[in-house]
Parts: structure tokens; sequence; C-alpha cells
């Protein structure tokens, strides 16, 4: 069994902001597990909020003694972009020696298109009425937020997409007070839903607001350890394979949240069709997907995953699963 990590620069379509900076580009890193003339492959986004670099997640994924199994990976790396690199491409890799599908290993029902948000990034309220206007026919739109004048930027988003269904997220950038001012007025104009409006670990005072516009964890949210400190503060879940480590903790994590009560969100970093493809099977019948990565850049794989009416397709065996 013999393992690479190689990094990967995905140019984006446009400029993507959020509360905490713009992006040009999608780096990634790309693993691929080679056993018997078989290689598995799968991709995660180093992510800095979590002290992640390409060069730190490289070095994880080659720090790992081969061959590993699934269920070694688990013990010999923690949560995070590396793991999940690395789960994903034994998931393809035992699925393209036994000849079936993830699906099936993983005894799923077989997968279905599933409606995604297309996400809409941080700007003036005239930028972001044009960008919604121009997708004002997707039925999903999310919209990053950033604090001050996002009252204006919803108001100019849904004068630009009357008719969209509407999600924000606030990137850990509002504070109680805010989320007591800015949630009647948002759910006035149709939205349904906030992704971690309080910074991860500063969310005790969920606790005791009436959270009349739904809240979703996703700072806060990393595997199934995280579940605990969050009931109560939380209504959703956002599962993102590169927090949880990869597909195998992130069926666990569903099940998981599913049993306590959490209603799910399927998220994702900015990346590639490889990256979305183990995510669109945690997807499955999901209050909200949101895996549009693909979407936002310029170029993509070969074989890439099928987008049309506002779905996100199952994808096919040659790119992965």
């Amino acid at each position: 069994m013999h393992l690479t990590a190689v990094r990967d620069v995905f140019p984006l379509a446009k400029v993507f902001t959020i509360s905490r900076g713009s992006r040009t580009e999608a780096v990634v890193v790309r693993v691929e597990i080679e056993h018997n003339g078989v290689t598995g492959r799968g991709e995660c986004v180093p992510y800095a909020r979590y002290g992640e670099t390409v060069e730190s997640v490289i070095a994880q994924i080659e720090s790992l003694s081969m061959p590993v199994t699934r269920a070694e990976l688990q013990q010999a790396l923690p949560a995070g972009a590396a793991r999940n690199a690395v789960d994903c491409a034994l998931w393809d890799l035992e699925a393209k020696q036994a000849g079936k599908t993830v699906w099936q290993l993983a005894g799923l029902d077989a997968p279905k298109p599933e409606t995604t948000a297309y996400t809409l990034s941080l700007g003036t309220p005239e930028s972001m009425r044009d960008e919604a206007a121009l997708n004002a026919e997707r039925p999903l739109l999310k919209i990053k937020l950033g604090g001050e004048g996002d009252i204006a930027r919803i108001e100019a988003v849904r004068e630009g997409a009357p008719k969209a269904r509407i999600i924000v997220d606030a990137n850990e950038g509002w504070t109680p007070a805010m989320y007591a001012e800015l949630a009647p007025v948002f759910l006035r104009l149709g939205v349904e839903m906030v992704e971690q409006p309080f910074p991860a670990g500063k969310d005790d005072a969920l606790l005791d607001m009436e959270r009349v516009l739904p809240v979703c964890a996703d700072e806060s949210c990393h595997d199934r350890d995280s579940l605990p400190a969050l009931a109560g503060k939380y209504d959703l879940i956002n599962i993102k394979l590169d927090k949880t480590g990869g597909l195998t903790e992130a069926l666990a994590l569903k099940a998981a949240a599913l049993e306590t009560g959490f209603g799910i969100m399927v998220g994702c970093m900015v990346g590639s069709s490889l990256a979305m493809a183990p995510a669109v099977l945690v997807a499955q019948d999901a209050a909200v997907t949101d895996l549009d990565g693909p979407l936002l850049l310029a170029r993509d794989h070969d074989n890439a995953l099928a987008y049309d009416n506002g779905q996100v397709h199952p994808s096919v065996p040659a790119l992965w699963g």
C-alpha cells in the first residue's frame, strides 16, 4: 500500500469573501493510496481557523505508517483535514477493490440528487443584490454576513431573489445583542436559519435566548465529542468532512446527532468535486445541504459532480466511490 499527498490549486471563478477575509483560489491536499494496481483518492481543504496549513496537513498524512485500515486511522490521526483525505481515499480504494460502491459498502441506500445551497460571498448590499439577481432561480441561497450592515444586505438579497429560500452564515461575527436585533427582521424577510452567530467557545448565551431564528453549529461542532456541549444551544449541526476527519466519522456523527434531536446540515469548505463526492452520501435527507464548492471554481476535476436545477448529483465511480 503506497500513499502520496500533493498540493492542488483550483482558481475561483470570482473573489470569495467571508468575514475573515477574501480568496481567489482553493488550495487543497489530494491523497492517493495505491494497492495492487488499484488507486483510491480523497481530498481535503486545510483551514487556518483550525490551525491547519497545507504543509502541516501533508506532514500529518506522511507521518502515517502504512498500510493502515480505516479503523486504525481513527486512532492514528485526530479529526481534521488530514484524516479526512486519507479516510475518503481508503473508502474509494475499498470500493474499487470490492467492485462495489461506497454507499453499498457503508450499508446506505442508493444516493439521490440533493438540493444544495449556493453561496453569495460578503459584499456591499448593492453587489449582493446584483449577485442574488443573477442567481434568483436557484432554490436555496446561503448568504455570508459580517455584522454591521447585515440587515441592508439581506434586504438587498431578498429584493434580488424574491422567491429563493435563504439561510445565512455569520461566521462567528455576531453578538447576542445583534442576534436579538437581527433575528426578527430576518424572519420577516424569509430567512430560515443562521449558522454560527457567536464565536465557538463563547456561545453559552444561546442557552438563555429564545432562538426565534433557528441556529446551526458550525465551528462549534467537529465530531461526536462535540455534541454534549451543543445541547440546548443549537437546533442543527453542520457536518463537514474536513472537521469530522472523513466519511467514517461523518456518518457516525450524523446518526448520533439525529438520535440526540439535532437537525442536520451538511456543508463544505471551498474545494473540488473530489472533496464534495463523499459528503453527498452524508447529505442524503439532510435538512440543509450546502455542497456548492465546485460551483465557485473556474475549473474542476474530470468526471466532476453534476449540478442542475439547484441540485447536486451523486458522483460517478470515475471520480470517487
